[in-house]
C-alpha cells in the first residue's frame, strides 16, 4: 500500500485506451506539440487548452493523459533529455563531462526555456534518470561523494554559463540591440569612467580583450573548472 505523501508519478500512468476519433492523440504527441510551441514563444505560450488547440482537439481530452501543467512541464524537460547522447563508456572523466556540458549547451541552444526549468529539485523522467546515470558513471571516483561534487560543479558552471548565453539573446531581441552595438552606444560614458584612473582592469578588458566565439567561451571557462578538478584530486 502506498505511503499517504506517495504520488502516483505520469510516467507510471497509463495512457487511455485508444478509440476512433477524428483527431487521434497520445502522450508523445502531446508533449511534442507544447515543445515545439515553447520554442516558438516560450513556456508562456505552453498550456493544455494552448496545446489543446494546436492539436485542433478539445481541452478535456488531454485531461486523460495529462493532469496538470506541471506534468507537461516534466515531460518536455524529459523529452529534451532524450536528445541528449550520453558519453561513450570508454570516456575518461574529463572527456566524458565535456561531452554532457556540450551536449546540455546544445540543447539549450535548440530549445531556451530548457534552461528555465533546469532547477530546484532533480527530475525523475526516464531520459533525465539515464542522463544523470550516464554523467555521475563516467566520473570514476571511489568516493561517492567526491563524484556528486565533481558533477556539481561541472553542472553548475554549465547552467551558469549557458543561462548568461540566453539571458543575452533575449535582451538583444528585447531591446533590439547587439551586445556589439549595446557596448558601442554605451562607449562614451564607459570612457569618461575609465578616464578617472579608478578602473584599470576594466580598462584592460576594454581595449585589450579579444571577441571570441561563445563557443570558444564556453569552452575556456570548462577547462578551467576540469583543470581545477584535475589539480585538486591529482589526476
Amino acid at each position: 500500500m502506498s505511503s499517504p505523501m506517495s504520488k502516483e508519478v505520469v510516467w507510471d500512468r497509463p495512457e487511455p485506451p485508444s478509440r476512433p476519433s477524428r483527431v487521434p492523440l497520445s502522450r508523445e504527441l502531446i508533449v511534442r506539440t507544447a515543445v515545439r510551441l515553447a520554442d516558438e514563444g516560450g513556456l508562456d505560450e505552453v498550456s493544455l487548452r494552448k496545446v489543446a488547440t494546436a492539436l485542433n482537439a478539445g481541452p478535456m481530452r488531454l485531461y486523460g493523459y495529462i493532469e496538470t501543467k506541471a506534468e507537461l512541464l516534466d515531460l518536455m524537460v524529459d523529452e529534451v533529455y532524450g536528445e541528449i547522447t550520453p558519453p561513450p563508456p570508454s570516456a575518461g572523466w574529463r572527456e566524458g563531462l565535456r561531452h554532457v556540458a556540450h551536449g546540455l549547451r546544445d540543447a539549450v541552444r535548440r530549445h531556451e526555456w530548457f534552461i528555465d526549468l533546469l532547477s530546484g529539485r532533480p527530475h525523475q523522467g526516464p531520459n533525465s534518470l539515464r542522463h544523470m546515470e550516464t554523467t555521475l558513471a563516467t566520473v570514476r571516483f571511489d568516493d561517492i561523494d567526491q563524484v556528486l561534487g565533481v558533477v556539481s560543479a561541472v553542472m553548475a558552471y554549465v547552467f551558469g554559463a549557458v543561462r548568461g548565453e540566453i539571458t543575452e539573446l533575449r535582451t538583444e531581441r528585447a531591446t533590439g540591440m547587439t551586445e556589439e552595438q549595446w557596448q558601442r552606444a554605451s562607449g562614451p560614458y564607459m570612457q569618461r569612467m575609465l578616464d578617472t584612473g579608478r578602473f584599470p582592469m576594466l580598462g584592460k578588458v576594454m581595449h585589450e580583450s579579444s571577441d571570441r566565439d561563445p563557443v570558444e567561451v564556453f569552452e575556456s571557462g570548462l577547462g578551467y573548472v576540469l583543470d581545477g578538478i584535475a589539480a585538486r584530486h591529482g589526476i
